[in-house]
Order: C-alpha cells, then structure tokens, then sequence
C-alpha cells in the first residue's frame, strides 16, 4: 500500500507550495524483489536519527564512537538509549543548534529529557533520571550543573 504525506515544498513555510510524498512501508515494498530477505538488525549495530530528539542524543555521551568507526549506545545505558523529547521550535537541526551551543548535556544517566520553550545548554550540565526543562519567556541558558529527577523552571 502507499501512502501519502501531505507536505509543503518548504517545510518551515507552511504557505508555500503544497506537495503530496508517496512512500510505501519497507516491509510491504519488499515483495516486489524476487528472493529478497529481510534481515534482523540489533540495535547495537545502528542508531537510528529520524529527528532532532535523536541526534540530540546521538551527541551526547549516551552514545560512544568505537575504533572501527560505528556509533554505539554506550555501554552504561544498558540497550536503553535516553527519551528526549524536545520543544518544536526545534524541529530542524539549526534551531538544534542553538539549543546546544557548548555541545549537548550528559546524558549517560538520563532516562528522559524533555525542553519545552526557548532555552540553551551551558556546557557541563549533566541530566540524570528524568528532567523537564521550561522556558515561556525570553530565550535563556540553563546554567552548568547537575539535573536530576525534577521540573527546572527558567
């Protein structure tokens, strides 16, 4: 089966162009190879980056670059890699950026980070457990530190 996505050409305009993206499920379109094979991956041979929310944590620590060149999850993390959950403002990886300038903060301990407003990291904050950042106002950087199991107000 295809499906269709309903797009615009620009994504950061929502008045530009409509498009339609046809695309159809791997598992379905498989079928149309004669003697084709699916194979199992486990996940300590990739690490997926669909969204920001996964490069977000692709960066950090809670993932390693072994010799030959692979990025893992870190070993500590267990096959668990951190739930990031960010903001839509940050959407495209520019705007990532932003949120990022001194890197990304620790992660090797967190199980979820979620940044909701306009906000950047400092460098050296750490994020342990699960922790919720918030900004309604102006944009501002969530100082050095260690976060851990709490709602952080800016």
């Amino acid at each position: 089966p295809v499906m269709k996505n309903a797009k615009t050409v620009d994504p950061r305009d929502k008045a530009s162009t409509k498009v339609l993206q046809l695309e159809t499920a791997m598992g379905a379109a498989i079928q149309c190879f004669d003697g084709a094979t699916a194979l199992v991956i486990p996940r300590s041979r990739f690490a997926p980056v669909k969204t920001t929310n996964d490069l977000f944590a692709l960066r950090s620590d809670a993932y390693t670059l072994t010799k030959d060149f692979r990025i893992t999850l870190a070993e500590a993390r267990k096959d668990m890699p951190p739930d990031v959950k960010l903001d839509g403002m940050y959407k495209f990886t520019d705007a990532m950026e932003k949120l990022i300038p001194n890197g990304p903060p620790s992660l090797i301990d967190c199980k979820q980070i979620v940044v909701e407003g306009d906000m950047s990291f400092a460098k050296d904050v750490i994020i342990k457990g699960s922790v919720t950042f918030k900004n309604s106002g102006a944009s501002k950087e969530v100082p050095s530190g260690t976060y851990e199991d709490k709602t952080v107000d800016l």
